[in-house]
């Protein structure tokens, strides 16, 4: 038998996503010891463990792969909710699976980091400079602002800095479109919105390291509390929360319970304060939202859905999860002992006054 038909006996297929085939690795290198580096980001390829045969990119070239980093990659597929840091704060020290998260998701290394910060704010100059009227308030807001905020926007669109800059100008927007959200916005401003559960931050994160938003709709007095003060506190927590450098690579989840929506709460909210909502959470915070899962819906809140999916991309759209009362796949999502018991879980209640009270520990830096 020819080498080359040995070669292909011996070697293995990439069973991840990559756009990969089989090859050998480098005669100077053991098969332990190296992966492929694919034209999709590593996260795609995180399959390649030690002692399987790996695979190489159709530009041809291999990247050396030390042990710590592939025991981080094994890491990140058994994760627990006791394996990440906490919610609330700034991140003290990330920890080395996030470290392995952000260059496998995000594309992020030292050397990408500090090219990516370069090159964004010279593009911040660049467009402002062409007229463009969001991009001269991008540089008006942002000109003077410290990396680590610029590292929100990099760390959301995955280090691509023209994207980076799109979501800046889409920050921006969000608030000359809609004064009414950010009018003296303070946390003390919102802060008997969250205490009375809307919404409610878990004060753990989930067994992915996402911040977990619940909503209980049930005892919603849409008189007491409007949709624009709940949205008002959305805005002063997601601010808060992306302090933090874990949450700003793991991103957010949303659970929201529609079992107590009543035909009140159907008519009640009108198409414009959820197109409002939508655009929340579409290209105006540099945040990472990975899910938003509803559960126990009635049969007519397919109607308040149907006006909300035109103004949702397909992207949003693939992220939303309706399970009604079949909870078969959200309980593969959410572990039951995590979850409070009004949200299916085993767990006490939030005590959302606790909640408020370590959410705004800090100084306020809501912008």
């Amino acid at each position: 038998m020819s080498r080359k038909s040995n070669s292909l006996q011996s070697t293995t297929a990439c069973p991840s996503l990559c756009t990969t085939r089989n090859h050998d690795p480098p005669p100077s290198v053991t098969p332990t010891a190296w992966t492929c580096t694919p034209l999709l980001p590593p996260s795609r390829c995180m399959l390649h463990a030690v002692g399987r045969r790996p695979t190489m990119a159709a530009t041809g070239s291999f990247r050396m792969v030390s042990e710590e980093e592939q025991a981080m990659r094994s890491k990140l597929e058994h994760l627990t909710v006791k394996d990440h840091g906490p919610v609330f704060g700034p991140c003290q020290k990330l920890p080395g699976h996030a470290v392995q998260k952000a260059k496998d998701e995000l594309t992020e290394t030292d050397e990408r980091r500090a090219s990516a910060l370069k090159e964004l704010r010279a593009a911040m100059k660049e467009r402002a400079a062409e007229g463009d009227d969001l991009a001269k308030l991008v540089l008006d807001q942002f000109g003077e602002k410290p990396d680590s905020l610029m590292l929100r926007f990099l760390r959301a669109r995955k280090f691509e800095v023209v994207r980076a800059h799109e979501l800046m100008k889409g920050y921006v927007r969000f608030r000359k479109e809609y004064p009414e959200l950010f009018e003296n916005l303070t946390p003390e401003a919102v802060r008997s919105t969250i205490e009375a559960g809307y919404p409610v931050v878990l004060p753990s994160r989930d067994k992915y390291g996402r911040v977990v938003l619940l909503f209980n709709i049930e005892n919603w007095d849409l008189e007491e509390i409007t949709f624009d003060e709940i949205l008002r506190a959305y805005c002063v927590i997601l601010e808060k929360l992306l302090e933090n450098e874990e949450t700003q690579i793991n991103g957010f989840v949303l659970i929201e319970n529609f079992k107590g929506f009543t035909m009140q709460h159907a008519s009640g909210i009108k198409p414009a304060e959820l197109k409002k909502m939508v655009d929340m959470l579409q290209d105006s915070f540099p945040a990472r939202f990975k899910a938003v899962h509803v559960t126990h819906q009635p049969w007519y809140f397919t109607t308040t859905y149907n006006v909300v999916k035109p103004f949702m991309k397909s992207k949003l759209l693939e992220r939303v999860f309706v399970h009604g009362d079949e909870l078969i796949n959200y309980f593969k999502e959410f572990d039951a002992d995590f979850l409070p018991e009004d949200f299916d879980g085993k767990a006490s209640v939030a005590d959302c006054q606790a909640i408020a009270t370590k959410l705004f520990g800090s100084e306020d830096t809501a912008l």
